[in-house]
């Protein structure tokens, strides 16, 4: 598996066998202080109000992305994705595409805009990633934000750029999640990420333990079914 890693994105191409697996049960529990860990078999949503049910929607397939395919958002089934993190990382699955450009826009709750830029594409079909950086403004404990992403297909006519969205809020640890943590090697904190319901810390420890342990069976079977419980195994057609 080749990872590019750009200053502000990783990307990597997915094979079919390791997006198969068995269906897992999403069930909402709480973190238990006992709990023996184990990477994670399936993400578990936590209980809290849901954003506006438009959000996290994709514009139909663009003629400038191969066979008219669709952009897939990395996001929870409810679009609302938790976060520890003042700036977090976000995930798509993008299709093969000619262009080069990308536009990501962060709003407030008062709908202004908190954060917005441009960025260049990897060279292939895959999954990618964007972090906030470190030099934007941080996230709010308790605000919830929404996101944008675009890819920039006409400067000119914006009906033709596809566009994906969803939500983001920043929460915090109780003090045993924060103790547990603080314990937890890479192998473990996707699984108490994943417990906790905290959506864009869970996904990226996984990306981290992918790529540092590649050839890893076990990371690769908690990696498809992680993605399995949240309804995203249509990206195993890559």
């Amino acid at each position: 598996m080749k990872w590019i890693v750009p200053s502000l994105y990783v990307a990597f191409s997915l094979p079919l066998y390791l997006l198969s697996a068995l269906t897992a049960q999403v069930q909402a529990q709480s973190y238990h202080r006992n709990k023996t860990w184990q990477i994670s078999q399936a993400f578990k949503p936590p209980q809290r109000g849901k954003p506006p049910a438009s959000a996290g929607g994709s514009t139909r397939g663009s003629s400038c992305l191969t066979g008219k395919k669709l952009i897939i958002p990395l996001i929870p089934p409810d679009k609302l994705g938790l976060t520890f993190a003042q700036h977090p990382t976000f995930f798509w699955y993008a299709p093969p595409s000619q262009v080069k450009t990308a536009k990501f826009l962060l709003l407030a709750e008062d709908q202004n805009v908190f954060y917005e830029t441009s960025f260049t594409l990897p060279n292939k079909p895959g999954i990618f990633s964007f972090k906030l950086p470190d030099s934007a403004p941080g996230l709010t404990i308790g605000k919830t934000y929404h996101w944008y992403l675009t890819i920039v297909c006409d400067a000119e006519d914006s009906s033709e750029n596809p566009t994906v969205d969803g939500w983001v809020e920043r929460t915090q640890p109780g003090s045993r999640l924060s103790e547990a943590l603080t314990k937890a090697n890479l192998y473990k904190l996707p699984t108490i990420y994943a417990e906790a319901g905290i959506w864009h810390e869970a996904l990226t420890s996984l990306v981290q333990l992918r790529r540092t342990q590649p050839n890893n069976f076990k990371a690769r079977l908690d990696w498809r079914q992680f993605f399995k419980s949240v309804g995203l195994s249509a990206i195993a057609s890559v």
